[in-house]
């Protein structure tokens, strides 16, 4: 699922308005206080490039950290895409299967065809309302019997409820002879996985970085800030080009801005922001692709809005 994004300056500076501005004020000040002769001292640049490689470890770091749950949240995803595939191909030919052998009404077996794969799609939908702390909505009642909505509505992790009632359906069916003796053996450890996944799903939700990551390099970031103009002005004035303080000491800061702020949106990967996993997009796919599996109309495809899936 690839989308083309739009580039939007504006947001840039929105997510580092505070470090932007604190960079401007700070250059302005040393500048004007050399300029009128209130104040002379410059450090040396080497000061400068020692705090800005540390910082720049620092934030290879927490960025590194950051983008390995985001991977990791989108990996699980592309597993529950593909594992709900194969559970619905499962259900549809096993009972297909009991129906060619005489095992199974045709007509009991549809409707538990789709009953199974309906609720494996309101898993999906589920996982990500219960991601994003969302409250549970009428998306996906569609594809539950009424009475079982109505349950649904008071239980606090209904994704789990939904594994658990597949579990039970499964059983259920192969008493009716609906699915063969052995057919638990391979369907089982989908239900299981899912339920994996969910709870990896959760760890990642639950459990942010250290705190002590954002805190010292949000900390150093602004140290560097303040002391970068006060390194850059001596070698400036030496060369009568004092005004350069401003611009190159806002650019030098712009980019560890961007760069912390990087790792700092890509840490949360649930939070229904632009740059989170798009389950909105991936429950639609989910939905659409086995609703094809059983042969019904398909659900309208999300498209990406200003460039951006949710």
């Amino acid at each position: 699922m690839i989308v083309k994004r739009n580039f939007d300056l504006r947001k840039v500076f929105q997510n580092i308005r505070s470090e932007t501005l604190t960079t401007l004020l700070v250059a302005t000040s040393v500048f004007a206080l050399h300029t009128y002769k209130a104040i002379d001292i410059a450090l040396p640049f080497s000061i400068a490039g020692i705090l800005g490689s540390a910082l720049a470890i620092f934030i290879a770091f927490r960025n590194q950290s950051s983008y390995a749950r985001w991977w990791e949240a989108r990996t699980i995803w592309g597993g529950i895409i593909n594992n709900s595939r194969i559970f619905a191909r499962q259900i549809i030919a096993n009972v297909d299967n009991a129906v060619a052998i005489g095992k199974a009404n045709k007509q009991e077996a549809d409707l538990h065809k789709k009953e199974m794969i309906d609720r494996q799609i309101a898993f999906a939908h589920a996982l990500r309302l219960h991601l994003r702390k969302q409250n549970i909505t009428e998306e996906f009642q569609h594809l539950l019997t009424e009475s079982e909505y109505e349950t649904l509505k008071n239980k606090q992790n209904l994704p789990n409820i939904l594994l658990q009632t597949q579990g039970i359906r499964i059983k259920e069916a192969m008493q009716k002879e609906m699915l063969g003796a052995f057919d638990n053996i391979s369907m089982e450890p989908n239900l299981a996985t899912f339920s994996n996944w969910q709870g990896a799903c959760e760890r990642i939700k639950n459990t942010p970085l250290p705190m002590n990551y954002q805190y010292f390099t949000k900390l150093f970031l602004y140290v560097f800030i303040f002391v970068l103009p006060i390194c850059l002005i001596g070698d400036f004035k030496k060369m009568n080009i004092d005004w350069m303080l401003i611009p190159v000491s806002f650019i030098i800061s712009f980019v560890f801005s961007v760069l912390n702020k990087v790792g700092e949106i890509n840490e949360n990967p649930f939070e229904n922001s632009i740059s989170d996993i798009p389950m909105t997009a991936l429950c639609n796919t989910i939905e659409r692709d086995l609703k094809e599996a059983l042969g019904e109309p398909l659900p309208e495809k999300l498209e990406a809005k200003n460039g951006y899936l949710f």
